[in-house]
């Protein structure tokens, strides 16, 4: 059975569980998560997990994600995009000098009010189907930290292109709404590109249309990344048999000459077998990966 990591660039109008559906479909294989929802505008990386990897979405859906945005001013919408309806127009009178001297108000960590164009529930109801009734609700401000804020280009006298370096759960459309705001003529998000999400960037990223191509040719597996992929930042660390065998039995083993962190583990035959913490001088299976 398929296990790995598929990168994809995802196109606009898709929503991440379609993406999701069709690599279902492509695999045969009904296990399939992603890390990190896109919006169906937003193209970009969209980390899909495969098999035994859908284990490791728990570990990606936390790290940091980038994107490029385009910031439109003087443009309020209900969704906070250009996806939505206009409910206000306001001339800008404001040029790039002001607009580099507000981001330093956004960097570091902030607080946003969710959109209602969203998908956080509120007394077991989807902000997003409250919207849609007209209805809307308190929310109560979230904090987020915005890593890194970079003016990159004007692409028109209203228009702007920013790369957002961002935690989990930053809502770049209420970004760029909030920036409007603060400039005092408004402003939605134009266009979203994720460039990273989960470690992975563009370069590692392939189309839909890629992947079917190569189901076609029988070669769909070779466009996934082992599952270990993603904890690459972490020291590899190899057991011999005996302690191999005591992990896949769900033992911990004493290690007291470990450095504590975490580790990836490998069988003798450089398996995958586990992320793993040291502490104590004990080994302490984090999450396994080996086929039970």
């Amino acid at each position: 059975m398929p296990n790995g990591i598929l990168v994809i660039d995802k196109s606009a109008d898709w929503t991440s569980m379609d993406v999701c559906a069709k690599v279902r479909g492509i695999f045969h294989e009904k296990r399939v998560g992603h890390a990190g929802t896109l919006d169906p505008m937003a193209t970009g990386v969209l980390p899909v997990f495969i098999g035994r990897a859908t284990r490791a979405v728990e570990f990606a859906s936390e790290s940091e994600k980038e994107y490029i945005a385009e910031l439109k001013l003087g443009v309020i919408t209900n969704t906070q995009d250009t996806t939505g309806e206009v409910v206000e127009e306001r001339p800008v009178t404001v040029g790039r000098d002001q607009v580099l001297a507000v981001l330093d108000r956004f960097r570091g960590d902030i607080l946003q009010i969710p959109p209602m164009y969203s998908a956080i529930k509120i007394d077991g109801k989807k902000l997003y189907e409250l919207a849609r009734k007209g209805k809307e609700v308190e929310r109560k401000a979230r904090p987020v930290c915005i890593h890194e804020l970079e003016l990159l280009e004007s692409t028109g006298p209203a228009d702007y292109r920013l790369r957002v370096r961002c935690s989990k759960g930053t809502y770049v459309r209420t970004l760029c709404h909030d920036i409007g705001e603060a400039l005092g003529c408004g402003g939605c998000m134009g266009a979203l590109r994720r460039t990273m999400a989960a470690g992975f960037t563009l370069d590692d990223a392939v189309t839909l249309e890629a992947v079917q191509a190569a189901a076609d040719r029988g070669e769909a597996e070779s466009l996934l990344l082992p599952v270990d992929a993603y904890f690459a930042g972490r020291p590899d660390l190899i057991l011999k048999p005996e302690a191999e065998k005591k992990l896949r039995n769900g033992m911990t083993l004493v290690m007291p000459a470990l450095p504590e962190g975490e580790y990836r583990v490998y069988g003798s035959d450089q398996t995958f077998l586990a992320l793993c913490r040291a502490e104590r001088g004990k080994l302490i299976t984090v999450k396994s990966f080996f086929p039970v």
